[in-house]
């Protein structure tokens, strides 16, 4: 009875250590997602709120872009007139633009640094560099 235990148990380790190396060699071996228009167009740029119909200019905003999904981009600021959005991309023209929807979002990467301008939901226009 004790020898069955101890072989047992021997089997059971064995098999938990089999599933460690092998989980641990899949994630080793995993190819990387092919990087998209998100991942290009991720960063903090820094520019002009240029036009609000609801308000004044103003200097010095920060966007933050960050990919949140393939060709799809999440906009926020440090600005409250500016609201959250989230743009899906394409390219067009070599630029990297919004597919559809109201905010315009046009990242011209052929700059250097490369030039964003985006018009949240056509009430807000803000213009920037990537910093």
């Amino acid at each position: 009875m004790q020898f069955r235990r101890s072989a047992f148990l021997g089997l059971a380790m064995a098999g938990v250590w089999t599933c460690i190396s092998s989980t641990h060699a899949w994630s080793a071996d995993a190819p990387q997602r092919k990087p998209d228009l998100g991942d290009a167009a991720e960063g903090i740029y820094v520019g002009d709120v240029i036009s609000d119909s609801k308000g004044a200019s103003q200097s010095d905003v920060t966007i933050t872009v960050t990919r949140v999904g393939m060709n799809l981009v999440r906009v926020d600021s440090n600005y409250p007139r500016l609201p959250v959005i989230e743009v899906p991309l394409t390219q067009a023209m070599g630029k990297v633009v919004q597919v559809r929807g109201d905010s315009v979002f046009l990242l011209d990467r052929g700059k250097s640094p490369a030039e964003l301008d985006v018009s949240f939901r056509n009430e807000v226009s803000w213009s920037g560099q990537r910093r």
